[in-house]
């Protein structure tokens, strides 16, 4: 497999994934307690195999699991130091789930203060990802940015808005 994705065969990159993202992601899941940043770890997990792969640096073909699974554990590591673990899943209450949960105006006005406020690019992201509810590449080919590069643009949107909206309601 090694060999083959060194080669460029979509389909050994394919059999990559198959094989090593749902451990990666429940590793990440486990440890960060979030399913987006479970899946952002698993998406950079895979990105750095296969960089490391296309670069030659992987020693051997048998060395691929180990490599995968060190991989993870240093970008679920890079995760934990940007302060981003969150609380438990069990914790959380999900208000939008319930379809007769009402949403104050006044929460509602900040928000769209807030949205308002942001960058262009972050304000697109933000509504092509919650909103409209699509895949990463489908968003990535709409911004015209690298598929690699919307993790750090959802953070930065996520991060802008929080603080935005927390000197609005102070």
């Amino acid at each position: 497999m090694v060999t083959r994705i060194g080669q460029g065969d979509p389909a050994a990159v394919s059999s990559l994934h198959d094989r090593f993202s749902e451990r990666v992601y429940f590793m990440a899941l486990r440890d960060l307690r979030s399913r987006a940043d479970a899946e952002d770890v698993r998406n950079e997990t895979l990105i750095r195999v296969l960089q490391a792969i296309r670069a030659d640096r992987l020693v051997s073909a048998s060395a691929l699991p180990s490599f995968v699974l060190a991989t993870a554990r240093n970008v679920i590591r890079e995760f934990g130091r940007q302060g981003r673990r969150a609380e438990p899943i069990e914790d959380r209450e999900f208000a939008a789930s319930d379809p007769t949960s009402e949403v104050d105006h006044t929460v509602k006005r900040a928000i769209e203060i807030v949205i308002r406020r942001l960058k262009p690019r972050e304000r697109s992201f933000l509504r092509l990802y919650y909103y409209e509810e699509l895949s990463k590449k489908e968003i990535s080919w709409r911004l015209g940015i690298p598929e690699e590069r919307l993790r750090l643009v959802k953070s930065r949107a996520l991060k802008n808005f929080r603080e935005i909206y927390g000197r609005l309601v102070k």
